[in-house]
């Protein structure tokens, strides 16, 4: 059973808090555990594919921190001058980086959101609170995918008449990509018309309107939020103490680390790669049931 399995709030609880620890700590021990288990996970959820993207995030950072150094100029630590004067300093470079990590965190952290969350989990918990937003937030989970495939459709049917994205010399790639991007935006808005019209007539609108529901928080479940809160009281503790603070304006002022700064820095981790232990456990659990099956079948043969 995978993270996906858990009871919809468990998703709920964890994401946000690892979401708002990714934004909020600029700490860099906290941002590295932040990032290391958001590209684990990532790769964990989605495969190859997530690698290549998240490898492919690593030199942006760098080059994102060299950009923004360049027009941001705080810091006392003069690394060197450009063509027309400006410093660069390594308070705006490490500054930058954090910057490029946390927006590729975040990168990393929706990818892992969008293969979990489905469209039940999504009207289950804002069915109640706000149902209107519930059923159009689900209605635009379920036509991302497919946007992709009628862009494959779209550009296979313009292939044919030699307006694909891969056809012509470089303006006439761009002429086709607009129009192909200009048939997708149209098909998109009808759509979403039509889904709404459908919304309506089946009373998504009316007032105390219950949707069908096939979670149950169990026992498991219970134990997974009273772990997930021990770790999140333990990192809110270490913020309280001033564990995640950090200055890069005009100098680097960090809080030093000690025998007990690392106890948040453990409870912390252990929040952000609790799913992937679970997957990782739980797919341990089945393969070794598997091999007692296998075994258990060759004894009766015999």
């Amino acid at each position: 059973m995978g993270f996906e399995q858990c009871h919809p709030a468990v998703n709920f609880i964890y994401f946000v808090a690892v979401l708002y620890g990714m934004l909020a700590f600029q700490h860099p021990i906290f941002l590295a555990i932040s990032f290391i288990c958001a590209f684990v996970y990532s790769v964990k959820r989605n495969g190859y594919k997530s690698l290549f993207l998240n490898i492919l995030l690593c030199p942006l950072i760098i080059l994102f921190a060299l950009y923004y150094s360049s027009y941001t100029h705080f810091g006392i630590t003069v690394l060197s001058k450009n063509m027309i004067g400006n410093n660069f300093t390594l308070e705006s470079i490490l500054y930058g980086c954090v910057i490029g990590c946390i927006v590729s965190g975040v990168i990393m952290l929706l990818s892992c959101i969008y293969s979990i969350f489905t469209t039940d989990k999504v009207v289950y918990l804002f069915g109640r609170l706000s149902p209107k937003f519930s059923m159009y937030f689900a209605a635009l989970l379920r036509l991302v995918p497919r946007i992709k495939e009628e862009a494959r459709k779209i550009n296979s049917a313009q292939c044919g008449i030699g307006r694909g994205v891969n056809q012509g010399n470089i303006l006439a790639r761009i002429k086709n990509c607009v129009r192909i991007f200009s048939i997708i935006i149209t098909w998109l808005i009808d759509k979403l018309m039509v889904t709404s019209e459908a919304m309506r007539c089946r009373g998504s609108s009316i007032k105390g309107r219950k949707a069908f529901s096939i979670y149950r928080f169990d026992n498991r479940d219970r134990v997974y939020v009273i772990f997930m809160v021990l770790c999140i009281t333990i990192t809110m503790a270490g913020a309280m103490l001033g564990q995640t603070d950090i200055v890069y304006n005009p100098r680097i002022i960090i809080y030093p680390s000690t025998y007990m700064s690392w106890v948040f820095y453990v409870g912390y981790m252990f929040l952000c790669i609790m799913p992937f232990l679970l997957e990782v456990w739980t797919e341990h659990r089945f393969n070794k049931s598997r091999e007692n099956l296998g075994i258990e079948e060759k004894m009766y043969e015999k």
